[in-house]
């Protein structure tokens, strides 16, 4: 009887498949880093600069997409999506913020 059961393996293949990618990508800004997440891999962006209060960011890579072979340019899609969508989460105000700025007599 196995009390601890060993990830599948495909998730391991999974999992390196996805960190030998992100050690292609530096930024100035942001650290890259990866999990397993079942039998997909959830992939973290954090931003270097712990002292400015900024979330960090997860997105999730289905089984389908890793096991692709075209997955090297889907994940660079999918990489550069995820992070227009970080950085426009990073805005403290926007345009549409005009209505509560009026009401705040801003």
């Amino acid at each position: 009887m196995i009390y601890n059961p060993s990830m599948p393996q495909d998730s391991n293949l999974r999992l390196d498949r996805v960190l030998t990618q992100l050690r292609l990508y530096e930024h100035p800004l942001l650290i890259f880093s990866a999990r397993a997440k079942g039998d997909g891999v959830e992939v973290i962006i954090r931003f270097k600069d712990e002292s400015i209060p900024v979330h960090t960011y997860y997105f999730d890579l289905h089984p389908r997409d890793l096991d692709d072979p075209q997955f090297e340019w889907s994940f660079q899609r999918q990489l550069y999506d995820a992070l227009h969508d970080y950085f426009v989460e990073m805005f403290i105000r926007t345009p549409q913020d005009r209505k509560d700025r009026q009401r705040k007599g801003m």
